[in-house]
């Protein structure tokens, strides 16, 4: 029976299509440790606005970011605090600084790039920890019943518009605590011409 309500709730005439989409830019996520190097020991990270997942926000504080070939200032730092510090960067920002990051889930940062972070303080040498961030939607179990999806789950987007396209291999990601929302980087915006107000269509592959 259960399997049945959620069968015709998927196929009913509420079954969600579209999704709003953010524009993630550069930035970082730092560990107590890294916070402790690049901003003083015992430093407190400061809110300078929410962001669109609950519990998150981007801090007051930022860093430089360094590479063979270049730097990048003023790289801003989200909060909470994460056990591995995770730079996330477009590629054409990976391309500025000389690095060549894998493109991945966030959190996974094994065996991904190396690259220099240099706070008001201090300076780390990570060894790793620079990604490119997959495409990827945040929703609820409510929301994934709704759409027909699942966590992991890979699908496609469709953008209209003056520079209409799809966007594939966008991961599905459901958790209780997320908020409906896709992520893209600056690079995928601009290349789309989306200015993040947009709300873009869901396919299932």
């Amino acid at each position: 029976m259960l399997e049945l309500q959620k069968h015709n709730l998927i196929q009913s005439n509420e079954r969600k299509s579209h999704v709003p989409v953010s524009i993630s830019a550069r930035h970082i996520h730092l560990s107590q440790e890294h916070i402790d190097i690049l901003f003083g020991q015992g430093h407190q990270l400061t809110k300078f606005k929410d962001i669109s997942q609950p519990g998150q926000f981007a801090c007051n504080e930022k860093v430089t970011l360094q590479g063979p070939k270049g730097t990048i200032e003023n790289v801003r730092v989200l909060a909470p605090i994460r056990p591995k510090t995770q730079v996330e960067v477009a590629r054409t920002d990976a391309r500025k600084l000389g690095v060549n990051p894998p493109v991945r889930e966030s959190g996974n940062v094994a065996g991904s790039a190396p690259i220099t972070l240099i706070g008001p303080e201090g300076v780390v040498e990570l060894q790793e920890g620079c990604i490119i961030a997959d495409r990827h939607i945040h929703m609820t179990p409510e929301d994934a019943r709704s759409f027909g999806v699942v966590d992991k789950q890979k699908v496609s987007v469709l953008v209209e518009g003056e520079k209409a396209g799809v966007m594939g291999k966008v991961t599905i990601r459901v958790r209780p605590n997320y908020a409906l929302d896709m992520h893209i980087d600056t690079d995928d915006a601009n290349a789309f011409g989306l200015n993040g107000t947009e709300q873009l269509k869901l396919i299932l592959e």
